[in-house]
């Protein structure tokens, strides 16, 4: 049985998650900014369908990038030098969130991002602790990604694509923005072939966990601002 969760309650241990490979910690409580703060840096994260309750999730393996290991493949530099891209920060956060949130072919067209937890990034944003990522080609959004910043950490909540390789470019142009910042960690949840051959890495559900306990307590060198950021795909093109 998993512990049901009353607004005024703690999480528990993530490590009672230990039975469940995917790490199915806790069901309940709410979406607030902050309990959304406190799960990430407890290494929790929100992961449920519209007839779930909330579930609260901490795999025993968990898919990381570090920007400066971040994968940019001959092919991907090809797909800059076609279009004519840029990147931006904070610039369409909600557009981002409703584009990652349409129906998906891999998951028989539904989607696991509610009502309720697209409002909650949102607000999420609103209070300063999320950010997104735009990629444009001209004027129009053909790729983005978003999700919470603590300390020197980017928790990565969800991507899209319009564009093929949309989602990469974003994921290009954001780890290189930290790399300028000094965040340290991208959290991409779970590890997927796709994910590794950007240069994901997996890591235990405790390392995971001691990294991102030590980087919550840290400042960037530099905090996100929003607008246009420097990106060298955008000096391809």
């Amino acid at each position: 049985m998993i512990q049901w969760l009353l607004p005024d309650m703690p999480f528990p241990d993530p490590e009672q998650a230990l039975h469940d490979p995917d790490g199915l910690l806790a069901a309940g409580a709410d979406l607030s900014v902050e309990r959304l703060l406190s799960a990430y840096q407890s290494g929790i994260f929100p992961w449920y369908s519209e007839i779930d309750p909330i579930l609260w999730w901490s795999p025993s393996k968990r898919g990381v990038i570090v920007p400066e290991q971040f994968h940019i493949s001959r092919s991907l530099r090809r797909r800059a030098r076609r279009g004519q891209y840029r990147a931006t920060m904070n610039q369409a956060f909600a557009t981002v969130v409703e584009k990652c949130a349409g129906p998906r072919a891999n998951d028989g067209g539904g989607t696991w991002i509610t009502d309720d937890m697209a409002q909650a990034y949102i607000e999420l944003h609103r209070a300063g602790h999320a950010h997104s990522v735009e990629i444009w080609d001209g004027g129009q959004l053909v790729g983005g990604v978003y999700g919470p910043v603590i300390g020197r950490a980017f928790f990565g909540e969800s991507m899209f694509s319009i564009d093929v390789d949309g989602s990469k470019l974003a994921l290009w142009a954001l780890t290189e923005h930290m790399q300028r910042c000094g965040y340290k960690l991208l959290d991409c949840q779970f590890l997927t072939d796709h994910l590794r051959s950007l240069g994901a890495v997996e890591m235990s559900r405790s390392a995971y966990i001691s990294r991102v306990h030590t980087l919550c307590q840290q400042q960037p060198e530099v905090l996100f601002r929003s607008g246009i950021i420097p990106w060298s795909g955008a000096e391809l093109n």
